[in-house]
């Protein structure tokens, strides 16, 4: 019987746990049901079921609560999913690091990057390091900063660039560069175009921004400029994606903030429109994040020290985008 009378003896569970029921149980906590996980895997269902009886009965803990109307991680379940999606990321990097293994490199690296990251000094190190080393190749995947920073702690992505929150003691942290930020209006809005406007012309109307927009979040300095521009309390439309709060704001729902730098074409092509504060506008800084318990190939391991020396060669204030 599994509970907490079940004598544990670490030696045997290492000795004997099987790393395909750790595959197979990653894919049922991240799965609705048993029969979904069955679909995943490519198996019939009492296969899946099987294999996960066969986990708990090894670990000596009930792993997920399948009862009526429930279909949950236990706490032994989610403390064994933390460590087994980092076990995954690693067994997976496995027969990649091997078939890389020659005098060229030509790994591959997979990035995750929050919504138009616009720096020339990442831009430069990427294509020194292509410049250098023709056959490494490429991925770049576009996510929330909280789901980049997750698929680098899951050993899924070799780096992120993207905006910091909290601090995970296992991953690594470098200020890559700086954003200010600002307000911003589309051709619709009864404000654009008009270069006599005060803070006190934005009282009451309706905004749009990012999902991180809150004062506890990674975005609280551009929550405390919409608090001092008194902008309407209720947020029209939010995204965690910058291009989308930016077809919001130009479509007319409502003001929204955008990084200055980036928004800049969009003003000189009459498409957005600032509006004040002009002046201390808010920083925000972007970060490269990986973590040093992945064994990296020979390409992703270049790149990053590629981009790290950029960064420390670099003073902040060539790093910092107006």
């Amino acid at each position: 019987m599994i509970g907490p009378e079940t004598h544990f003896d670490p030696d045997r569970i290492a000795r004997e746990l099987d790393w395909n029921l750790l595959r197979t149980f990653v894919v049922l906590a991240d799965s609705r049901s048993i029969t979904d996980a069955a679909g995943r895997l490519r198996l019939k269902q009492p296969s899946v079921s099987a294999a996960l009886k066969k986990l708990e009965d090894r670990i000596g803990r009930k792993l997920l609560d399948r009862s009526p109307g429930r279909y949950a991680l236990t706490d032994a379940g989610r403390l064994l999913y933390r460590e087994a999606v980092e076990i995954n990321g690693s067994v997976l990097r496995l027969s990649t690091l091997m078939r890389e293994l020659t005098d060229d490199v030509q790994g591959h690296v997979r990035i995750t990057a929050a919504s138009h990251v616009v720096c020339p000094l990442f831009d430069q190190a990427l294509a020194d390091f292509h410049a250098a080393h023709p056959r490494a190749t490429f991925g770049i995947e576009v996510h929330s900063s909280a789901d980049a920073i997750a698929e680098v702690a899951a050993k899924r992505a070799s780096f992120a660039v993207c905006l910091v929150r909290d601090h995970n003691p296992k991953l690594e942290y470098r200020r890559l560069y700086r954003e200010y930020f600002g307000l911003f209006c589309g051709p619709r809005h009864p404000l654009f175009g008009r270069s006599d406007l005060t803070l006190a012309d934005l009282a009451g109307h309706s905004s749009v921004s990012f999902e991180t927009d809150r004062l506890q979040d990674v975005l609280k300095p551009v929550t405390v400029m919409r608090a001092q521009a008194e902008l309407g309390q209720k947020i029209t439309g939010v995204s965690s994606h910058l291009e989308e709060v930016r077809r919001m704001i130009v479509a007319g729902l409502g003001i929204g903030p955008l990084p200055l730098h980036v928004a800049s074409r969009d003003v000189q092509d009459g498409h957005l429109w600032q509006v004040p504060p002009y002046d201390d506008t808010p920083a925000i800084d972007v970060h490269l994040v990986w973590s040093r318990h992945t064994v990296k190939n020979r390409a992703e391991d270049l790149l990053l020290k590629t981009i790290l020396q950029a960064i420390e060669t670099t003073p902040i204030e060539n790093r910092t985008y107006r």
